[in-house]
């Protein structure tokens, strides 16, 4: 079976084609640009890289182009090879646990959700309509980001804040990165052969998020309501204290949206180092002893070892700590100082195993009463088992 991996974003949409009978990928590519000048796409297969420059005005011109290309390249013979479509949906709010059909119920709820994610919301639902209008009769499965971290109790997922807001507005802890997540607890299920481990699941890229998981579940998340909450990450500012946004409104003779706008989009790497929000130039400029590149690394550092060190006492203990997306997949000397500042919990890092980029590795030492792990994720991997697993029961 062919199962398609959709992930829409405001201007852009990526795509994974599997043949589902050995999960290998047949095409993958990214449309970038959808409605802004400069559009293109690119599209990988068979060892090879189609790129092309084209003027996307909306998604839907996106969804023609890509699936014309797929048979115009000899990727698929006929649409009808197309036997289910997965995509990513940012928000399922507390109603949608699991992933599911997408239905005219599914839809009209995802619009109800717009309020929670303004910008990834209404291109989630652009990318669905667009696969919907050319092929209709291809069942198509939703697989929320926020799923995965609704098995968290009241205790963790409320925040000390009037209990109305929660009932009256939806006000909580949801979390994100959830696929991933996901995707992370199934390949330690696979490495060990049973659910029964405490991990600790380091999602580090230019967004990124810390998850405790046990037995499988998630436990805590460090993203919240939003996913500007947590770690430090490429541009946003992770925890602050919230008195901080009236404070800068005076100061600066910004409104809220235009405060929390600089956390999202000029804070954390970017923001405290004013070079760059790409761990990479980071780390490029801390061996030129930049010394506000070398505050940024290591601010970046604390905050993700001291989120592990908090889940590892709310784990009571940890039997296996995950690195994994852009930096944790990547990041050779930010794994080495984080691994190196966990070593009271009895982590011990083999510097060898640990000069890895973009590959699966175990860079624990033997003795280390802490398994430590480099796995690539494959969120798109998982949409299309979920996609698969749906439609052939439905």
């Amino acid at each position: 079976m062919k199962i398609i991996s959709i992930n829409t974003g405001s201007s852009s949409l990526k795509f994974s084609l599997f043949d589902m009978n050995d999960e290998s990928v047949i095409a993958s590519g990214l449309f970038e640009r959808i409605g802004i000048e400069g559009s293109c796409y690119k599209i990988k297969f068979n060892g090879q890289t189609i790129k092309q420059e084209v003027e996307l005005t909306s998604h839907d011109e996106a969804v023609e182009i890509l699936l014309n290309k797929l048979i115009d390249l000899n990727i698929i013979s006929s649409l009808d090879e197309i036997d289910g479509i997965g995509h990513r949906l940012l928000h399922g709010q507390e109603k949608y646990k699991k992933s599911v059909i997408i239905t005219d119920e599914v839809i009209n709820d995802l619009d109800s959700f717009k309020e929670f994610a303004p910008l990834h919301i209404p291109a989630n639902i652009s990318g669905v309509n667009a696969f919907k209008k050319v092929l209709p009769n291809v069942p198509m499965v939703g697989v929320y980001d926020t799923a995965f971290h609704q098995t968290m109790d009241p205790e963790t997922f409320l925040y000390p804040v009037p209990y109305n807001w929660y009932k009256e507005y939806g006000i909580r802890k949801y979390g994100f990165h959830g696929t991933s997540h996901r995707y992370i607890a199934s390949e330690v299920e696979r490495i060990y052969g049973t659910k029964d481990k405490k991990i600790i699941s380091c999602h580090i890229g230019n967004g990124g998020s810390i998850t405790a998981i046990k037995d499988g579940k998630c436990v805590d998340t460090t993203m919240g309501f939003t996913p500007l909450s947590g770690i430090m990450m490429g541009t946003r500012s992770g925890d602050v204290d919230p008195s901080i946004i009236p404070y800068v409104m005076v100061k600066e003779g910004k409104n809220a949206s235009e405060v929390i706008d600089d956390l999202n989009k000029r804070s954390g790497l970017l923001g405290l180092s004013g070079i760059s929000s790409d761990m990479r130039d980071i780390v490029n400029k801390c061996e030129e002893d930049n010394e506000m590149a070398k505050l940024a690394r290591s601010k970046y550092v604390r905050r993700v070892v001291d989120y592990i060190a908090q889940y590892y006492v709310l784990l009571g203990g940890a039997d296996v700590i995950v690195f994994t997306a852009g930096v944790g997949e990547n990041s050779i000397p930010n794994r080495k100082s984080i691994c190196e500042k966990l070593a009271c919990l009895g982590v011990k890092i083999d510097l060898e195993k640990n000069n890895t980029m973009g590959e699966f590795q175990k860079i624990s030492k033997d003795d280390s009463k802490i398994d430590v792990y480099v796995i690539p994720t494959d969120e798109e991997l998982m949409i299309a088992r979920d996609t698969l697993n749906l439609i052939k029961n439905r």
